[in-house]
Formats: C-alpha cells, structure tokens, sequence
C-alpha cells in the first residue's frame, strides 16, 4: 500500500507541476499565457475522456504491468521534458504524459480496491484519495520551489528520478489480481445520463471543477501582477490552499451527517465558492491567498459530497456512473484550463473572474435542484 500511495502522489505532482512554472515557461519560450496554459489542458483532455475509451484497451491488461509499463513513460518524458528545444516539444511531451496518465491513475485505484480486504476497501479509498490531493498540492509546491532554487528543469529532471525509482520499486510488485474495466455500452450511457439526478450532478461538477481549474492556472500570473516578489517558490506555496481538500474531504460525511445530507453541503459549499471568487478579486496578495484556503476547502467539500451521493444513488453500474462523473470532472477541467484565459487577456482578472462567477451560480442552481427535490 505504501507503494502505491507514494506513485500515486508522483502521478498527480506530473499532473499538476508545470502551474507555477507557467509565467517563466511563457517568458523562456516566448508564448502567451493563453498558450502556455495548454500545457495543463493538453493533459485534462485525455483524462476526461479516459473512463469512456481505456475500458477497450486496458480490459485485459493486468493492473500491475499497466502501472508498471505507465510509470516507465511517464518518468523517462518528465526528463525529457528537460531538454525540451522549444514549446512544441515540451507540449509533445505533455500530450503523452496526458495519455499515459489515466491509465496509471486507473490501475492505481484498481489495485488499491482489488488487493484490499472487503471491510478496508473504503479505508484504502479514502487513503488514495488523500494521496491524490497531497500529489495536487507537492507536484505544485515542490516544482516551484526547486526552479527557484535552481531552474525548471532541475523540477522535471528531479520528478522523472523519481518516477523511475518507483518504477523500479514496482517491479517487484506482488501479481495478484487483474485489471477488470468495465467496456462502454452506448446505451447505457445513455440510460445513465437520462436519469436528471445523475447529469445534474454531472453538469454541477463540471461547472465547478471549470472554476477551480481557471483559478489554479492562472493564479501564478494573477500573483506576479499583484507584487513583484512573486516568484516560483511564492507562488508554488501560493497552492498551500489545496490541502486543506484533505481536511475537507476526510470530514465530508460528518458533516453530512450533522447538517442534513450531501445535497445540503454541496450548496453550503457552493455558496462559500462563490464568496471566495469574490474575494479572490480583491487586489491584496493576503486576502488573495486566504480568499484560496477558503476556495480550495470549499470545492473539495462539494466534490467529496458529489462523489458519495453518486455513489449512493447508484443501484448498479457504479463503474460506470463513476466513469461519467471522472469524464465530466476532468472535462471541466480542459475547458476551465485554457478558455477562460481569453477572458483575462480582453477584460482583465476581475472580467475571468465575473464570468467564473456566472459559471459558479449555474452551478449552485443545479445543487440548489437536487436538494430540493432530493435532499
């Protein structure tokens, strides 16, 4: 188990490592920050697309040689990334940690709940998840930190030694069980989506994660425009914030339990988003970076609860209920990564941030829906 919590935070610090780098990679390689942006997106596309497609390919694959065969990839391009010529590689490169990406995080989940006992499963669960956030928050902490102590490639050369290292450590991973994905019916999708629970909740999440996504990648440019000082170790402990998902996540069903069900929280949770972005605004890097513990513990909150209600409306076909809620999530993502940009760039921070705003409402009716009618 330690060994895969420990891949898991390294997949997940991939994920997320270029985000504070963003501002010297747009400078070094003479690109806007809408382009450099991309570096994000490129990779969120083909997770929101991967429970829908991986299922043909990983059907029959075993769960340790996925990972095995993934981590390899992934930690030899993070140091090729190092010697990336120009925007176009290093792009490249993210297109394919992008592919190889939901792959990993598949076996990882897989092999976590299929070599657990029945009565530890949820525990292990919860440990991957919390694995996941803490992978959010180092992949952007550590990264900015080393490059500014060094250079960013020292981030990505240091991540891909890493990464080899615990590809070395899986190969002496335990064979046990088999990869089993479920294959995507389009008619069940169908099915799935017509049921007006489920797509709210799908529509509600990708709304807020496109929110979320906006504001952590184009915090690092927002911080270099509010103070001078803000260089990659300011803004890499800027995403500090993004820990406290972990605190929120782990108290999600207590206060579920005390407040009256998911739906409820997830409006609460809404509500307080919405208050953040507002905050977030405000010309001050202080308010700024409290404005995002509060923005960072508010969406977790309502993701955590979106997930177990899900999870509990789902009668059968779990795999793929969930598999529409990762695609919409990440979906969000994609969009949440790259379009809002254009809106900083012709309006300004507080124009992205009044049309984040709309988003955000559209989301909070959806939750406000399912807990009047559901709640």
């Amino acid at each position: 188990m330690p060994l895969i919590l420990v891949s898991t935070i390294l997949t997940l610090s991939v994920l997320y490592a270029p985000q504070p780098l963003l501002p010297v990679l747009a400078l070094e390689f003479a690109v806007s920050r809408e382009t450099a942006a991309l570096l994000t997106t490129i990779v969120f596309i083909p997770l929101s697309l991967a429970p829908l497609f991986y299922g043909y390919l990983l059907e029959t694959v075993p769960s340790r040689r996925v990972l095995q065969v993934a981590m390899l990839i992934l930690g030899l391009s993070s140091l090729a990334i190092c010697l990336a010529a120009d925007f176009k590689a290093l792009l490249a490169l993210r297109l394919l940690q992008g592919l190889v990406i939901p792959a990993l995080l598949t076996a990882l989940m897989t092999y976590t709940s299929q070599n657990s006992t029945e009565g530890d499963v949820q525990r292990a669960m919860a440990w991957y998840i919390g694995a996941t956030i803490v992978g959010g928050f180092a992949g952007r902490a550590m990264s900015g930190v080393i490059a500014s102590l060094f250079d960013w490639r020292v981030s990505f050369g240091l991540l891909g030694i890493s990464l080899l290292l615990a590809w070395l450590a899986l190969l002496r991973l335990v064979p046990q069980h088999e990869l089993q994905l479920v294959k995507p019916r389009l008619g069940l999708l169908g099915e799935i989506l017509a049921d007006r629970r489920f797509l709210q909740i799908y529509l509600m999440v990708f709304c807020m994660f496109l929110v979320f996504a906006a504001i952590m990648n184009f915090l690092p440019f927002r911080l270099a425009e509010l103070s001078a000082e803000a260089d990659e170790l300011r803004i890499g402990l800027a995403y500090s914030g993004y820990l406290m998902g972990l605190v929120a996540s782990l108290n999600a069903v207590k206060l579920q339990q005390r407040f009256g069900g998911a739906e409820k929280i997830m409006v609460i949770a809404l509500l307080l988003y919405g208050v953040a972005l507002l905050m977030l605004g405000i010309a001050s890097v202080p308010v700024f970076l409290g404005a995002s513990f509060l923005f960072c513990t508010a969406m977790f909150l309502a993701h955590a609860s979106a997930t177990g209600l899900v999870n509990r409306l789902a009668s059968d076909h779990k795999g793929m209920v969930n598999g529409l809620y990762v695609s919409f999530y990440y979906g969000g993502g994609a969009v949440g990564s790259f379009l809002p940009g254009y809106a900083y760039r012709d309006w300004g921070w507080n124009g992205m941030i009044i049309c984040l705003l709309a988003v955000a409402l559209v989301s909070l009716s959806l939750a406000g829906c399912l807990s009047r009618k559901y709640g």
